[in-house]
């Protein structure tokens, strides 16, 4: 048995209790359907089609749990199949999946390089997965490959210096763990943990967590035997190089370097994408993960919200809860992380976002707030460009169709 193959069958990451399904649903990015909708099909997909997804490398059931608990809700049609090379963590998944009562689910014991075997999928899940693999192009070419041509991907792969701290570690304790049990590794690395002076990189980094959260957080952050992080842009060179796109980001203003200028400041000419990213990435300092979306090469992507009959979904607050504060305020406070980000909004976006509830679509809001389509866009379209930048405005017919 191979390290991670061992590490994983001692340690299912990320820890979860099945029980914890009778009163919480973990959701996040990627995979939640409104989120992929948004920026693979431009919040228009017919959601009374079948939907055939995989998780690759699905873990313990996160991505798993969450799409089909959300389709199931909706009332929408889907299949589901999970595939994960470790045993332990597929049990977990299949028993959250139980207390769940869904259904819909194909548990499958492999390797996502062998993704192409169980045929072509609308949507592919691969969260926190490419980066421990021996080859990850042949991780991105083998997802690509089990692809449908109108599809597409929700990743998620580590990103270097917001973990800062970390490899430097993981190489320490490899040398001082080697050829231990895990159970050994992990008490052998605990041990010294703790001895570690409060200025070594890894203490100061604020970003870090998933050591605090259980056995599984410490040994897959700190004493993983295969991890390597992902620049932007060379996140983005490994889906180019699989015939994959990039389709977009949650958190897209992250990868902006103009927020860090000065007022009246330019960026350099001739930046392409991939280099202003990449920019931004570096300039941040703090980005942990990089979480995209992509699309087969060649495929057409339409804007999320450029037609009126768009329906605009909120993530993580109401509609009349973000009016009030805009009303109250002219702004709103956004967390992420151990930093916060005000976004200016109108006052008079107010009246249209109350009505935001991810039924009524664009039109239907203009038309309550009687306004024609001119002064529609004169609002809605500078708290568009604010609120999705967030990730916290989102267009899916998933709810109304």
């Amino acid at each position: 048995m191979s390290a991670v193959s061992e590490q994983y069958e001692a340690y299912p990451y990320p820890e979860r209790d099945p029980a914890d399904e009778r009163r919480r649903l973990i959701t996040g990015s990627p995979s939640h359907p409104l989120e992929m909708d948004h920026f693979l099909w431009g919040g228009a997909r017919d959601w009374s089609k079948p939907f055939r997804v995989l998780t690759a490398g699905g873990g313990t059931g996160d991505a798993l749990i969450q799409l089909a608990a959300v389709l199931t809700a909706a009332g929408k049609r889907y299949e589901i199949t999970y595939l994960d090379l470790s045993r332990a963590a597929r049990r977990i998944a299949e028993e959250r999946a139980k207390v769940r009562g869904l259904g819909g689910i194909t548990f499958v014991t492999g390797s996502l390089l062998d993704a192409a075997d169980h045929g072509r999928f609308d949507y592919i899940d691969c969260c926190g997965v490419l980066h421990h693999l021996p080859d990850p192009q042949a991780g991105f070419d083998a997802l690509a490959a089990a692809l449908a041509p109108e599809g597409g991907m929700g990743l998620m792969v580590y990103a270097p210096y917001g973990r800062s701290g970390v490899y430097p570690l993981q190489e320490a304790f490899g040398a001082l763990t080697r050829g231990m049990a895990p159970k050994a590794r992990l008490a052998a690395a605990r041990a010294v943990f703790a001895r570690l002076p409060e200025g070594h990189p890894f203490r100061r980094n604020p970003n870090l967590v998933d050591h605090e959260q259980g056995d599984a957080g410490f040994y897959d952050l700190l004493l993983h035997s295969q991890d390597r992080p992902f620049a932007i842009d060379e996140l983005l060179c490994c889906l180019d190089r699989a015939g994959l796109a990039f389709a977009g980001a949650p958190m897209a203003a992250l990868y902006d370097p103009a927020r860090f200028l000065p007022a009246g400041a330019a960026l350099p000419d001739g930046l392409e994408d991939a280099g202003r990213m990449a920019l931004a990435e570096k300039l941040d300092g703090t980005i942990k993960t990089h979480v995209v979306y992509a699309a087969p090469k060649g495929r057409v992507l339409a804007r999320a919200g450029a037609d009126p009959q768009a329906v605009p979904h909120l993530k993580g607050v109401s509609g009349p809860d973000l009016a009030r504060q805009v009303e109250r305020k002219g702004e709103i406070s956004v967390v992420r992380g151990a930093g916060r980000v005000t976004l200016p909004l109108d006052r008079a976006a107010a009246a249209l976002l109350a009505r935001v509830n991810g039924r009524a679509t664009l039109a239907e809001i203009a038309a309550a707030a009687r306004l024609d389509s001119f002064a529609m866009n004169a609002l809605w379209r500078p708290a568009e460009r604010a609120l999705t930048g967030q990730g916290l405005l989102l267009y899916s017919r998933l709810l109304r169709d």
